[in-house]
């Protein structure tokens, strides 16, 4: 994901000159990638400087709202979502309860046509400037409801209450359905029939996700469709690296049928592969002190000038500037 991703975050804390540079070094985030444009982090570093910001802060929303929302904010929110016995009765009884914590924002649900939605509503102009907030309630509660009724709720698009920002390449699997921007409103549209879905999760289930929300509610899916598979596959077979003919072998497919399925979910097996060696690299680059020849031979390069030069692509910086970040 890009370095943007992880700034954005941090947006409310700046807002109120706290800096917040040394809780991305926590995540292990160089401190070279806050200047490259373009640089990359791996997916569970954003997740972890999500959990680490709420911990040390004491707030869900990460200082974009007027007032803190403590811990557990969140799990009271969720609690009251699965008492309901449809999808739209539990967003309206999280909508009740956010609003009680909120005064800057609430959430409406709204309809047009054959579409359902869930709409931000602002009631303060400084708070609603800030498009990461936006960014942030939009996914979150996105994954919340879709978790609700079992972890698949497919969006028809977004909206969003913000003109087209330059990182928004990377909205793909943030935000994966139609985008529109400027809009008069931030929101989620889906198919009306699916907010009649059942709530099918328990106190058990809400324990567990709670246990875990950064991961639940702010990382990609990777168990879906054809590219989990892929993704699974190489994650259970690494040393080894399987290629295109041998992991569609094992997947039980033609190479040309593997290739269209995950053409048709917006990747490839390369991209894939190479997302996945990029998050090993950044991982092991900070949690150990692998020579950087030995890493080489870890993610299947012929050499270590292989490596690097693979890892400056995926990255923006070189090896060496992770590991100093570490060190």
């Amino acid at each position: 994901m890009g370095i943007e991703f992880a700034l954005n975050l941090l947006s409310g804390l700046r807002r109120r000159g706290i800096d917040g540079s040394e809780l991305l070094l926590e995540a292990g985030i160089a401190p070279e990638a806050l200047h490259q444009p373009g640089a990359r982090i791996a997916t569970l570093q954003l997740a972890t400087l999500l959990r680490t910001l709420i911990e040390r802060h004491d707030d869900e929303v990460l200082g974009m709202l007027s007032r803190p929302s403590k811990r557990g904010s969140f799990a009271l929110q969720v609690r009251a979502g699965i008492g309901a016995s449809t999808l739209a009765q539990a967003i309206r009884r999280i909508a009740h309860v956010f609003g009680l914590l909120h005064d800057d924002l609430s959430l409406e649900l709204i309809q047009d046509a054959g579409l359902k939605g869930v709409r931000l509503q602002f009631h303060n102009a400084e708070v609603a400037a800030n498009p990461h907030l936006h960014e942030l309630v939009l996914r979150v509660y996105w994954r919340l409801f879709a978790w609700l009724v079992g972890g698949q709720l497919p969006v028809v698009r977004f909206d969003f209450a913000y003109g087209r920002p330059p990182y928004s390449d990377g909205y793909g699997p943030i935000f994966p359905a139609p985008w529109r921007f400027d809009m008069p409103h931030s929101a989620m549209w889906f198919e009306g029939e699916r907010l009649q879905l059942p709530v099918c999760r328990d106190e058990a289930a809400l324990r567990r996700f709670m246990a875990d929300v950064p991961v639940q509610v702010i990382l990609p899916r990777r168990d879906a469709g054809t590219s989990g598979r892929v993704r699974s596959h190489l994650q259970r077979t690494q040393p080894l690296w399987p290629d295109l003919d041998r992991t569609a072998a094992a997947l039980h497919v033609s190479v040309s049928t593997l290739q269209r399925r995950l053409a048709a979910e917006g990747s490839s097996f390369q991209a894939l592969k190479d997302q996945l060696r990029r998050e090993v690299a950044i991982y092991r680059l900070h949690t150990s002190d692998v020579p950087l020849s030995k890493l080489a031979a870890e993610l299947g390069f012929s050499d270590t000038a292989a490596f690097q030069r693979a890892f400056k692509g995926w990255t923006g910086m070189a090896a060496g500037g992770y590991r100093r970040a570490k060190g």
